[in-house]
């Protein structure tokens, strides 16, 4: 009786260390990119600290070589950033570090986007704006915006050149059923979206993915992406971890 009291607590012990594991954060950028995303660009690599060119504020130019951080500078493109491991509902943070007028942004599941993006001091925001709900668009025949996203609620976005922070709660939408009788029966819903410390949007449902991905399937799980061909941008710190089920 001693023995198996031992091992059931012993064993209770374990369940409960496992359970405290799968909701810590995975560090993305920690060890060979190679391992963490899929066809890494090489355009994309370590550097110890960038700056704003000064020739030309919407670039970056690497300061110091090493590492500590990564980057698509000099040129500001590579091919988009996509994970090997796929996510349903989890929570992103990620500091990043744009010049003047880039253009980047996150993906939940590759396909439902938090804007980043250099909107420092602008007045009348859209989801186009650094912490906005990107909107849905069309590619063909020509690429177009079929509506103007979800706005932020304030404008949170930092100078160029400066550090900034993005946290991401996202729950992905639910479906029942399978094949030809599969249902979706919830949105899915970003909890909680704070730029550099200021809540940008906070329970917030989206009927659909964004950009031109609005009317494909949802999945319940897919990978984060990280846009790197449209402008410069650092990434010093980019983490993920599951969510609990909401309650």
């Amino acid at each position: 009786p001693m023995i198996r009291l031992l091992f059931t607590v012993v064993f209770t012990g374990f369940l409960a260390s496992a359970a405290v594991g799968a909701d810590e954060w995975i560090d993305l950028l920690a060890g060979d990119p190679a391992k963490v995303f899929q066809k890494v660009d090489p355009q994309w690599h370590a550097a110890k600290s960038v700056g704003i060119d000064p020739a030309n504020p919407r670039k970056l130019l690497v300061a110091e070589e090493g590492t500590g951080l990564f980057t698509n500078a000099p040129k500001g493109t590579a091919r988009d950033l996509y994970t090997r491991r796929g996510f349903g509902d989890v929570a992103v943070e990620i500091e990043f570090l744009i010049p003047q007028k880039s253009n980047s942004g996150v993906k939940m599941m590759g396909l439902y986007e938090i804007q980043i993006t250099d909107s420092f001091g602008k007045a009348k925001l859209t989801g186009s704006d650094s912490g906005g709900i990107y909107p849905r668009a069309e590619l063909l025949p020509k690429y177009r915006h079929l509506d103007e996203g979800i706005a932020p609620k304030t404008n949170a976005c930092g100078k160029p050149g400066d550090w900034q922070k993005l946290e991401i709660a996202f729950r992905a939408a639910r479906h029942q059923g399978e094949g030809a009788a599969r249902k979706k029966v919830a949105n899915a819903r970003y909890d909680r979206v704070v730029l550099n410390g200021q809540v940008v949007h906070e329970n917030l449902e989206v009927t659909s993915p964004t950009g031109h991905n609005w009317s494909r399937a949802e999945p319940a799980k897919g990978p984060l992406m990280l846009q790197l061909d449209h402008g410069p941008i650092a990434v010093r710190r980019f983490v993920a971890r599951d969510l609990a089920p909401a309650k």
